[in-house]
């Protein structure tokens, strides 16, 4: 029998030198590591000081490249193969988000994932299987693998912000609205947003609607004046 796949990667320490009130998991897209997302954490610890940030890198080596990491192989592009790698790789995220809690203290409730393309993927997936509801799921550029699975397979009901530039040309933006749709039918709280003039990746507007959403979900009130609204810098 194979030995576990663990997962390692960086992590950031609560920017108020307290122990850890909340966990963000942020997984990270096909090709790259957790070093790429690492550097969301000292944003969202402006809104969330008391969290514990972890970047896991994904469990097996790109195949396309001799560096970087993916959750499962885009080799064959096909519905059927992708699902089927989400599936494979879900416990292995599962076993993750359940160690760090251990480790840190903490419950469900207290944790929230943060993916990027191929890592929302897997946080939609592994977020609304999850016997008890996760704090929140921030779901940036990605896509709900097996949609026609999720009606029976939900069995929790975690607040969902999924976003989407408008001219990803990697996930075409109408996965969100699919995504959407299908969770919403499923009886989730989910919102959608279309960011103007964005490519496949993150902006300003992005990350700041991250934050909110994040410290709303953990009832965290955001700090005066708020990330949000801080005055513009004269050039």
């Amino acid at each position: 029998m194979n030995d576990p796949v663990e997962l390692h990667g960086p992590t950031f320490a609560p920017a108020s030198g307290a122990a850890p009130k909340q966990l963000v998991i942020l997984c990270h897209g096909v090709g790259s590591d957790g070093q790429d997302l690492i550097g969301l954490a000292p944003y969202f610890a402006k809104v969330l000081p008391d969290a514990q940030f972890v970047s896991p890198n994904a469990p097996y080596a790109f195949d396309m490249a001799p560096v970087g990491y993916q959750w499962f192989s885009l080799d064959n592009p096909t519905p059927e193969s992708r699902l089927a790698g989400t599936q494979a790789a879900a416990p292995i995220l599962n076993a993750f988000i359940d160690s760090q809690m251990q480790a840190y203290g903490l419950t469900d409730t207290d944790v929230a994932l943060i993916g990027f393309s191929q890592g929302s993927m897997m946080a939609l997936h592994v977020g609304v299987r999850r016997q008890r509801p996760l704090a929140a799921i921030v779901a940036y550029s990605g896509a709900l693998i097996g949609p026609e699975l999720v009606a029976n397979e939900v069995k929790s009901q975690p607040p969902i912000l999924m976003m989407h530039g408008s001219t990803d040309d990697v996930v075409p933006p109408d996965a969100l609205y699919e995504g959407v749709a299908v969770l919403q039918a499923a009886g989730l709280n989910v919102k959608g947003e279309i960011v103007p003039n964005l490519g496949h990746g993150l902006n300003d507007q992005s990350i700041l609607a991250g934050m909110a959403f994040l410290a709303e979900s953990f009832g965290v009130p955001l700090p005066e004046p708020t990330p949000l609204e801080q005055p513009p810098v004269d050039p």
